[in-house]
């Protein structure tokens, strides 16, 4: 992943970035439904077969309906579907599935005379999902434009069906203020001095268990933000940290993905997550309550001095009303678990966000579809909102050199990724089977959490939920 964004940069073709709004249920226009938990499965996702309502529809002018992914960038995709149908006359609907419902929402939706149009798959386990409603996409100019295009989902028959578009990075996101107020203290006991020090977790766990000692002289509740854990909120620890021991394992055994996992990094995944939860503004009590934005608000309010979260949590903090932390002290720092050699380790880089066209729906819908994600990537209008509202980094060849990015975390992701030194971490949980999986994995954290439950369950639903979920999603 580094490579090619290296490359890039040298060819002055540079990345862009969406700034992570933070999201809304509320639409002006009236154009969104927030899709609740309680959809109903109505068809099997394999099929290629469609029912005789999703093939009926305009076959004159089509139009878009986009079910999104991203509950947090919902009120700009509103935004952008409001403008494109003003200015082109072509509707564009647009439905955002409730956190952690997306593949459930998909199920249900798709098996409606007006289906989505235009939707996400997750890479290649959510290809062999969906490959029966998926459109080649591969004679696009969407496809044409990918910088690298080993990143596309593609079929046994060489086409692509699944267009990255996005690439983001997540780490440890800290307040530079903070830390740099712990460095000058006269009562910390250890010897760091700055964050440059801080580059494997035996420093990363002194410095923070430190800085729970002094807490009231830094002025802040806790070291790291809630650790969330309401219902569907939990991703950040069930996939996104979860991650971090399946890389080392792909990468020691040379996989890309497998039928089991003997989770031979458990005792590092343990090692981050009790620092998270034993240093936090919220007892692991309470954890099942909170949520993603609580602990981003906490961040933003200055009451805690790390977070882990995305590129995209900027919106987040940004949009937080009393937000006390400068801009500039917005910084990132690598998801740190005790491996040997994790000193040279970068930002968890790439993505898992992939746009389908539904090749089941009427063929002008398609085409309609097709047309408005490339006004989105190459027209001035639509780069505005790409590089001003969003918070990813665009993987196309596009935007200029006048097109950078401008806040804080995006311009870290980049830093990051162009630093040869340092090798980023990739995205393996692309190949966890199934949201089953990391739900019951999540469960399986927060009992532990609670103390309701021991580490033992957490590595057995790590290990035998893979097995079993793979052994199923094989059938």
């Amino acid at each position: 992943m580094k490579n090619w964004v290296v490359k890039i940069l040298a060819l002055s073709m540079v990345l862009v970035l969406f700034v992570g709004c933070s999201g809304s249920d509320d639409s002006s226009d009236g154009a969104n439904d927030t899709v609740s938990n309680d959809t109903e499965e109505q068809t099997d996702t394999n099929g290629a077969e469609s029912t005789d309502d999703a093939s009926e529809g305009d076959t004159e002018e089509g139009s878009v309906y986009f079910l999104n992914f991203k509950p947090e960038i919902e009120e700009v995709w509103q935004k952008i579907a409001k403008e494109y149908t003003e200015s082109t006359g072509v509707d564009v609907k647009v439905v955002t599935a409730a956190a952690g419902t997306y593949e459930q929402t998909l199920r249900s939706e798709i098996a409606k005379s007006d289906a989505p149009t235009l939707f996400q798959i997750n890479g290649p386990v959510g290809y062999e999902s969906w490959k029966g409603y998926t459109k080649d996409l591969s004679d696009t100019d969407l496809y044409s434009w990918l910088l690298d295009k080993s990143l596309v989902v593609t079929g046994e028959d060489g086409g692509a069906y699944g267009i990255p578009y996005v690439v983001e990075g997540y780490g440890i996101i800290y307040n530079d203020a903070i830390m740099d107020q712990y460095f000058a203290s006269a009562s910390k006991s250890t010897s760091y001095s700055s964050m440059d020090e801080i580059n494997n977790f035996q420093a990363l766990q002194a410095v923070v268990e430190d800085m729970t000692a002094i807490k009231d002289e830094l002025g802040i509740q806790g070291v790291f933000a809630s650790t969330s854990f309401s219902t569907g909120e939990d991703w950040r620890w069930q996939t996104h940290l979860a991650n971090l021991p399946i890389y080392y394992e792909f990468k020691d055994k040379g996989l890309g993905d497998a039928a089991e996992i003997d989770l031979t990094y458990g005792q590092e995944y343990k090692n981050i997550f009790d620092l998270y939860i034993n240093n936090s503004i919220t007892k692991p009590t309470l954890l099942s309550s909170k949520t993603v934005n609580d602990s981003m608000a906490e961040f933003a309010l200055g009451q805690v001095a790390m977070v882990q979260n995305g590129n995209w949590g900027w919106g987040q903090i940004n949009g937080v009303d009393g937000n006390v932390v400068a801009e500039e002290d917005v910084k990132f720092l690598p998801i740190y678990t005790g491996v040997e050699g994790e000193e040279n380790q970068g930002l968890c880089t790439g993505t898992e966000n992939f746009f389908s066209i539904n090749s089941q729906a009427p063929e002008a819908d398609q085409q309609a579809s097709i047309e408005f994600i490339e006004w989105l990537f190459s027209s001035d209008e639509g780069k505005n909102y790409v590089t001003n509202e969003f918070g990813f980094i665009a993987p196309f060849n596009t935007f200029g050199d006048d097109e950078t990015p401008t806040d804080p975390l995006a311009k870290e992701v980049l830093r990051y990724m162009a630093d040869d030194s340092l090798t980023s971490v990739s995205w393996n949980f692309t190949a966890f089977p199934s949201q089953q999986f990391k739900d019951i994995l999540g469960y399986s954290l927060l009992d532990y959490a609670q103390g309701t439950g021991d580490w033992d369950g957490v590595e057995a639903a790590f290990v035998d939920g893979w097995k079993d979920e793979k052994a199923a999603t094989a059938q």
